[in-house]
């Protein structure tokens, strides 16, 4: 495949995860989800500020953004060798994950990716994601901080990759994707270890 063909699917990859889903259903509702809450375009603040509807909402259709153009490339490449699908996979996860995390819409200030990553991963490596959305799940649950649930979940991603058999090249991704992840979520890290962090539910939600 000539490079010109990764261009194009970075780009491609790149303007469809940057749709500002949580911006833009807030603001159908006369709302600029970035001044309310935690100011955070994500599904957790849009589920704290407009309920849970607008929260599921916008979770699927953010996770939609990393898995369809991860996918479905592979429908646009018709002979190409296996090896070369993969790297259009992978190429595709990460700028679609790039696009949500630095929309071009918003001035380059978007979501922390933990959706869309997910979007990714459903595509790329399904079992990973069921071991990473369980640690979620469990963390949450014990610890009603969404920010820790999703930083642990976000450090347990390569692991769960290389314990499913995932291939060397999955595995350098879910190690970039779980390293951007939890770099995009520096200030929670910073309240969770000053213990101003707040607990999902509470009137002022950090995620």
């Amino acid at each position: 495949m000539e490079w010109s063909s990764y261009l194009i699917t970075a780009v491609v990859a790149y303007f469809v995860g940057s749709i500002p889903t949580g911006y833009l259903l807030a603001k159908a509702k006369g709302i600029d989800i970035r001044k309310s809450g935690s100011g955070n375009i994500g599904a957790t603040n849009v589920f704290r500020i407009l309920g849970k509807p607008a929260g599921i909402a916008v979770l699927l259709v953010d996770a939609l953004k990393g898995f369809a153009p991860t996918y479905f490339i592979r429908y646009f490449l018709p002979g190409a060798e296996p090896n070369a699908v993969e790297y259009h996979s992978m190429t595709a996860g990460l700028f679609a994950i790039l696009g949500h995390n630095y929309t071009c819409w918003l001035r380059f200030k978007g979501g922390k990716g933990i959706a869309t990553s997910a979007g990714v991963v459903v595509a790329l490596a399904p079992v990973a994601l069921v071991i990473t959305v369980a640690t979620w799940i469990i963390i949450f649950l014990v610890s009603k901080y969404v920010s820790l649930a999703s930083i642990i979940a976000a450090a347990i991603l390569p692991v769960a990759i290389w314990a499913t058999g995932g291939s060397r090249r999955i595995l350098i991704l879910g190690f970039a994707l779980g390293a951007l992840a939890i770099y995009k979520h520096k200030t929670n890290i910073q309240r969770l270890i000053a213990g101003t962090e707040n607990r999902f539910g509470m009137k002022k939600e950090a995620q």
